[in-house]
């Protein structure tokens, strides 16, 4: 019989053909297992466990980012249960996707018009059978326990009904931007979860992205000095043929680019700043006799003036190539990000001075899934009785301003509002970004 211990790939001291898991013995410590006379070996770091999460001393030097510690996703009985309305293609290229990065998030419902969709989707996401439901059965939630928010991901124009159904039944409610259609259901749709006594969150997935919201540090700590400007372009181009397409039709968009698209730079102006404007000045444009923009608007352009005399000048259309750039300038400096509204894809650029050079510096951070942010905020808002970041107030007073803009356009005079008092006047406690 051979008593000399056996040793797995890894490292493992293995008795009798089994390895001891948990005992990880560096080469020298294998040495002397088999009967070398070699020193002790070193210490291997196993980590700390403190209030459930496991954390390690930091090993790198000073001048080195620290690793951070391990993510801490509470167990999946622990998690918010989410119903998700419409199975369109946001839900099923993003939001679906996006709960297999959250970590206090469930999947356990979906809603939709489509028998053959959502059982397909079902099958691949683990969703039970019986936690299937469609518009007209929609109220049924109510039953399901699992069931704790829904998150609502249908056209504009039917968010107010799916809003208030879940306010109805108990559950607390994510909706996707826009609120609505108006201020008038936006303020309903408040009204009703207010009354219901659920949470309201609206979906502005920006304010829980890595790089605007280290923007927006940088922006309110004045740290390149007072922001003089800033210019924010979100257009994309649409299909020729699109006339039949919802976002075309006022009645489910509430209107075109602006509520769409332009909406991004609205609401991350307001969100950077911290501020709300006191007068808007715009001007809108659609290309004659094309179907497309029959009800809605093609091109609108914006600007927005703030309390501390900042002024953005915004630019949004369905008829430019795709491009979601915004631009800072500062005293001091100047802020370039291209992509900054996009799902993926976000980089930050700093150009000042330094000594007697101009020098651009690329600031490296962490991306994250915004959608998995965002949700993970509602749930932890959820799961400690929280104000979200996002509120309803949130929505209410972007479409307040986007009515302000179409009454700019139509009219060719500037609108003056009346000033806002303090930062962050519509929105909860800051959430915390795990990166």
């Amino acid at each position: 019989m051979n008593d000399i211990p056996a040793f797995n790939r890894r490292g493992l001291l293995k008795l009798g053909g089994v390895g001891v898991t948990g005992m990880l013995l560096a080469p020298g410590a294998q040495a002397q297992a088999q009967g070398n006379d070699l020193p002790p070996p070193s210490p291997v770091d196993t980590g700390a466990v403190k209030d459930g999460k496991v954390t390690f001393p930091e090993w790198r030097g000073p001048s080195e980012a620290p690793s951070g510690d391990p993510k801490a996703p509470l167990p999946p009985e622990d998690r918010v249960g989410f119903a998700v309305v419409a199975l369109g293609r946001l839900s099923l290229e993003e939001i679906l996707p996006a709960f297999g990065e959250t970590k206090k998030a469930r999947l356990v419902a979906l809603v939709s018009g489509s028998p053959d969709k959502m059982k397909a989707v079902a099958q691949q996401y683990g969703v039970k059978p019986e936690a299937c439901y469609d518009y007209t059965g929609f109220d049924a939630i109510k039953d399901n326990p699992e069931i704790k928010a829904v998150y609502v991901v249908t056209p504009n124009g039917l968010h107010r009904e799916f809003v208030e159904r879940a306010a109805k039944a108990g559950k607390h409610v994510l909706c996707e931007k826009p609120m609505s259609v108006n201020s008038t259901e936006a303020r309903a749709m408040l009204d009703a979860c207010n009354t219901a006594g659920v949470k309201l969150m609206i979906a502005y997935r920006i304010q829980y992205e890595a790089f605007n919201l280290h923007l927006a540090e940088k922006v309110r700590a004045k740290a390149y000095g007072r922001l003089v400007g800033m210019s924010a372009i979100n257009v994309q181009t649409v299909a020729e043929n699109g006339a039949e397409q919802w976002r075309h039709k006022k009645a489910l968009a509430g209107g075109g680019a602006l509520p769409d698209i332009g909406l991004y730079c609205l609401n991350t102006a307001r969100f950077l700043t911290g501020e709300e404007p006191v007068e808007i000045m715009a001007t809108q444009y659609s290309p004659p006799d094309d179907p497309r923009y029959a009800e809605v608007e093609e091109t609108v352009s914006f600007t927005l003036r703030f309390p501390s005399h900042a002024i953005v000048n915004c630019l949004t259309s369905y008829g430019a190539r795709d491009d979601k750039h915004q631009r800072l300038n500062f005293e001091r400096a100047t802020v370039d990000m291209p992509n900054a509204y996009q799902y993926t894809g976000q980089s930050l650029t700093v150009i000042e001075r330094e000594g007697d050079q101009t020098v651009q510096k690329e600031i490296d951070l962490t991306a994250n899934n915004q959608f998995a942010a965002e949700i993970d905020h509602f749930a932890d808002c959820v799961l400690q009785d929280r104000k979200p970041r996002t509120p309803g107030e949130e929505g209410v007073q972007d479409h307040v301003l986007m009515e302000a803009i179409y009454q700019s356009a139509a009219t060719g005079v500037p609108v003056r509002l009346d000033p806002i008092q303090g930062l962050d006047a519509f929105r909860g406690p800051p959430a915390q970004v795990e990166l």
